[in-house]
């Protein structure tokens, strides 16, 4: 096993050897990028000049980010233009972003050509564990305008001789799956329900499509292990995953071939874990917020932006060998914890159970209340008759959730199962539960 590419990559931009990077070497870099952020922030954008009012020149260890006062995603709703640190004449990049669910204002990101070349050489160096030159990729992605990720990941993928391929997300699966075998490509980076749809995908001799694919990279939505296991007993390949959003600039992390965490991009971010009921710092292992603050970005820089994420830092090294910090797979959505009669329910903990049945490519969730009791909603897409065969291998799969099981037992939970018709959809917005209880 390779140490990730991200070591070398990360030295190099602190102008250290390989060898001579260590955890202090890169607190000491972060803690002068954290203070040149502050400082450009403070100065140029409308918004932090009086967030940080009072805040200049305090950040003497990274540590004293914890008395700073966080950024939101409601913050950049309210006034996108505030937060710009240059002239719009240098901003090269908007990205639009509307939240599911939420009638209000739309989330708008501005980068200049600068941000997105760190992001482009960010990709760069994180496909490296994957693919080498002379691959072909197929990218399942948006990438019809320039600047978008997948226009981004195919210049990247270029830039050390592999053939990227942008596709888009997947509106058919049986087309694209002919494009895979028409282009021979070995390589695919793509939306994991999508991905997944793939290698469920029936022919006419109601049999999967053979593929020949040494690797996969699913990104932009919560990667369960059931999909992950899914796809590799399918193609025999290797499945990665990658953990970014258009606010870190697209790229955040991304797994090494240990496959046992995220290795973030600590050159250009710097990531903090917070209890988001206290709003302080958790203890290394411990499961929180994942917050973040930009060090190399100059059109929009964010100062503790809070993500919404639900992770953890991982302790002790990878087997990988690199000193470079791991974050575990994102579990679900801070807001996206259901409370039933039984505990709390996540999006994650149904993913696990139920991407376990073969014939399901996809599922929407929803919570109601009738009557005084709690109803779950199970609308699965699936590639097979919709039978009452399948709705009890669905409710037997959500039986292996506790909270589920304890709920449905003491009557306060009652299981619907809905079937929705077979589509995709070219969102990369999270899935989450939808609790339609609060009206």
């Amino acid at each position: 096993m390779r140490v990730t590419p991200l070591h070398s990559w990360i030295a190099g931009k602190l102008g250290v050897s390989d060898t001579l990077l260590t955890r202090e070497t890169i607190a000491r870099y972060q803690l002068l990028k954290v203070q040149q952020t502050l400082e450009l922030a403070v100065n140029r954008s409308l918004f932090y000049q009086k967030l940080l009012a009072g805040f200049r020149g305090k950040i003497n260890k990274l540590a004293d980010l914890k008395d700073l006062p966080f950024t939101t995603a409601e913050d950049i709703r309210k006034r996108p233009l505030h937060f710009l640190c240059v002239s719009q004449d240098e901003i090269n990049r908007v990205v639009t972003l509307h939240s599911s669910g939420t009638t209000g204002e739309p989330k708008r990101l501005f980068f200049t050509k600068e941000d997105q070349e760190l992001t482009v050489d960010f990709f760069r160096v994180g496909m490296s564990t994957l693919v080498g030159p002379g691959d072909r990729v197929l990218i399942l992605l948006p990438g019809s305008r320039p600047g978008s990720v997948g226009d981004l990941l195919a210049k990247a993928l270029e830039r050390f001789g592999v053939n990227a391929l942008p596709h888009g997300p997947v509106q058919d699966a049986g087309r694209t799956l002919r494009v895979v075998q028409e282009e021979g490509i070995n390589a695919l980076v793509g939306i994991p329900t999508q991905v997944l749809a793939l290698a469920r995908f029936k022919g006419a001799a109601r049999s999967s499509i053979p593929l020949r694919l040494k690797s996969v990279l699913l990104s932009t939505d919560y990667v369960s292990q059931a999909i992950r296991r899914q796809l590799q007993l399918t193609w025999g390949c290797q499945v990665y995953a990658h953990y970014g959003m258009t606010e870190m600039g697209l790229g955040g992390g991304v797994e090494c071939q240990a496959r046992d965490g995220y290795h973030l991009r600590e050159a250009d971010l710097y990531f903090e874990i917070i209890n988001p009921a206290t709003l302080k710092p958790v203890e290394e292992g411990e499961e929180g917020e994942v917050v973040f603050t930009t060090l190399t970005r100059r059109g929009m820089p964010l100062i503790r932006y809070r993500t919404g994420d639900w992770a953890r830092f991982m302790p002790g090294r990878c087997s990988c060998g690199t000193v470079l910090r791991r974050m575990g797979m994102v579990t679900g959505r801070v807001r996206g914890t259901v409370q039933l009669a039984g505990g709390s329910l996540t999006m994650g903990q149904l993913d696990e159970a139920l991407f376990g049945v073969q014939s399901l490519l996809n599922f929407e969730a929803s919570l109601s209340c009738s009557h005084g009791k709690d109803r779950l909603t199970i609308s699965p897409i699936i590639n097979s008759e919709f039978d009452d065969s399948i709705c009890q291998e669905i409710r037997l799969a959500l039986n292996t959730i506790p909270t589920i099981k304890r709920a449905v037992d003491s009557g306060n939970l009652e299981i619907d199962i809905s079937r929705q018709p077979n589509h995709f959809t070219d969102t990369a917005a999270k899935r989450s539960i939808k609790d339609l209880r609060k009206g």
